[in-house]
């Protein structure tokens, strides 16, 4: 069993496409999974009401648009099954403030924006987030390291749940090294930094969105090192970067990476980074417009993704509520 989901907030970029949607893709056949658009999630930082709907439903159909079969993968939306909430509930009440309070990102937006202006939203996320996962038993979570605290946290939840009310919960584990490379791709014009939605600028991502000129021109703009030609034996972030997205978009060896671009200039290099990444995209694009073109299929299959996640849900809360002590509700004719 397999959980994982993105948030609707932002856009989502080729480090989503690289580093999880294609790992994702590549093992759909191979385990139950559940992927989910984590709306909830994006209520604990600032967000535009009036967008977050229909940004629920673009990255529904990036998902599709991605390779992610609704047939073989269950996909859901989050603030359609009410179980993750009420599981969000009951694990907070076993989940010690201090643990929360040492959630390095918890600590860094708390440092950055104070205490009396960040959300309780953003101290629980980590508790909503192990709802999530406890709540399908899931065995695994396709994570990148920066949400490796996360994951140890709910494994830690769980194992005081389980201490507290018998063995209930499933201890998930991590999948960080993914099938298909799972690439860690780095911003543009920062390569010692994360490609990122929330980053300022749109000048270190690559939108999934984006027009192949655009793409072009970010691309061409990227940083890279001082030297004037490519050495993959010493390649500097910025060099490297572009070769790791090279060699995960194309699936080509390292001796096929050094045979096409050992020596070559920069702009050599750039160019062929650009046009394997709109060859990617187009496809996935022209996907997404088709899906979107069809609301009402769209919501069907959602529809479809979040009765069978309720019947999981539903039977799975069943029995945490039971080892509780919560009164069963009674039934109704």
């Amino acid at each position: 069993m397999v959980f994982s989901g993105m948030q609707p907030s932002g856009d989502l970029h080729l480090g989503n496409l690289l580093g999880a949607l294609r790992p994702w893709v590549l093992d759909q056949d191979r385990y139950r999974n559940y992927f989910c658009v984590v709306d909830l999630h994006a209520l604990s930082g600032p967000h535009d009401p009036r967008e977050l709907a229909e940004k629920t439903r673009q990255v529904a159909a990036l998902y599709i648009a991605a390779g992610i079969d609704p047939g073989v993968s269950t996909l859901l939306v989050q603030s359609h099954v009410p179980q993750h909430t009420e599981l969000a509930w009951l694990l907070s009440c076993v989940t010690p403030v201090g643990w929360l309070e040492r959630m390095t990102q918890f600590k860094d937006k708390s440092r950055r924006r104070g205490a009396e202006r960040i959300s309780s939203g953003l101290l629980t996320y980590p508790v909503l987030m192990a709802a999530d996962i406890l709540l399908y038993r899931a065995n695994f979570v396709p994570v990148g390291e920066d949400q490796r605290q996360h994951l140890e946290l709910t494994r830690s939840v769980a194992r005081r749940f389980n201490r507290l009310y018998g063995e209930v919960l499933v201890l998930p584990r991590p999948r960080i090294g993914r099938r298909g490379g799972g690439a860690r791709v780095m911003a543009l014009d920062d390569p010692e930094s994360k490609m990122s939605k929330s980053a300022q600028g749109e000048a270190g991502r690559i939108g999934l969105l984006d027009p192949p000129e655009r793409v072009r021109a970010k691309v061409m703009r990227a940083k890279t090192d001082s030297g004037r030609a490519v050495d993959l034996e010493s390649a500097g972030a910025g060099v490297a970067n572009l070769l790791d997205i090279y060699r995960a978009l194309t699936g080509c060896s390292r001796e096929q990476l050094a045979r096409q671009f050992q020596g070559q200039g920069y702009g050599h290099l750039k160019a062929a980074v650009a046009e394997v990444t709109v060859a990617t995209l187009l496809p996935l694009q022209a996907r997404y417009r088709e899906l979107l073109g069809d609301r009402g299929e769209l919501d069907r299959v959602l529809a479809e993704g979040d009765r069978r996640a309720q019947q999981v849900a539903a039977a799975n809360l069943s029995e945490i509520r039971a080892a509780v002590g919560l009164l069963r509700p009674p039934a109704t004719s």
